[in-house]
């Protein structure tokens, strides 16, 4: 068995205020270290809260520095309870670009591991985000760790991205309003099924601007099935065991049988 204890945060974001956001984060922290936490996931953007019309260009000023004060508050975290973190937050680019739309991932010895920046931008985002231009996978202590953020699980394409580097399982920070509930309730099992993985979708709570983020954090194994939900409009955190070892026993075959050959005119790929 290779088990990996999840943590996954409803977290309510109190809007434009990174110090109180930090704080409260800090202490969901040592709640998830207590209980013996591998990963700990917070949702897109939690440090400033997640909506272009309340915030829009303060984005530009709220954006964190990788060595700055927030980051920093979390890794000195990671190494102190020896867990590893997911911040999502938007992240300070060089010049005046505009930042990204980011998930830092520290580790339990509160380093870096790696940094993933929102490919596919939702509507507004565009206006206040510099998209990201690929995909990765970590290797973390726990396993291989892919990462997507929000609107990218709604595209199979980045999914399969990930998954073809190996990636055993995706996290999704997200921040998903009542208005789209149906696609919520769509996506995580699928891009599970199809890639043969474990994805933990995390969403934030409370409202934020004209938007009502609910939570339902959702757990999908590499059947497709659900086997974590979170509750419904509520802040709260959720645990969740899952055994990386239970993918080498899924019999779907997807990657096998995966015509990569037949996708090279539509997708204009040099064939095979």
């Amino acid at each position: 068995m290779r088990p990996v204890k999840l943590a996954l945060v409803q977290f309510e974001s109190a809007v434009a205020d990174v110090a109180a956001n930090v704080e409260k984060g800090l202490r969901y922290i040592r709640d998830a270290a207590a209980q013996k936490a591998d990963l700990i996931v917070f949702p897109e953007l939690f440090l400033t809260g997640c909506d272009t019309d309340s915030i829009g260009k303060e984005y530009f000023e709220l954006a964190q520095s990788i060595d700055g004060p927030a980051v920093s508050a979390f890794a000195e975290a990671a190494r102190l309870h020896s867990i590893n973190i997911a911040v999502p937050l938007p992240l300070k680019q060089a010049g005046n670009m505009l930042p990204t739309n980011s998930v830092v991932i520290l580790d339990r010895e509160g380093l870096v591991a790696g940094v993933y920046s929102k490919v596919h931008l939702w509507e507004g985002e565009q206006d206040y985000f510099s998209p990201g231009d690929g995909y990765i996978v970590l290797e973390m202590d726990f396993g291989k760790l892919g990462l997507l953020i929000c609107y990218d699980a709604g595209f199979p394409e980045a999914a399969r991205a990930v998954a073809m580097q190996g990636a055993e399982l995706i996290i999704v920070p997200a921040a998903f309003s009542t208005e789209l509930q149906y696609r919520w309730d769509i996506y995580f099992q699928a891009r599970a099924l199809e890639n043969t993985c474990f994805v933990a979708a995390v969403n934030g709570s409370g409202a934020i601007g004209q938007l009502h983020l609910y939570g339902n954090n959702r757990v999908a194994d590499p059947s497709g099935k659900i086997v974590l939900e979170g509750g419904l409009h509520q802040e709260e955190m959720q645990l969740c065991v899952i055994d990386l070892d239970e993918i080498a026993r899924y019999p779907h075959p997807y990657f096998k049988d995966l015509r990569m050959d037949t996708y090279s005119s539509t997708y204009g790929l040099p064939h095979a």
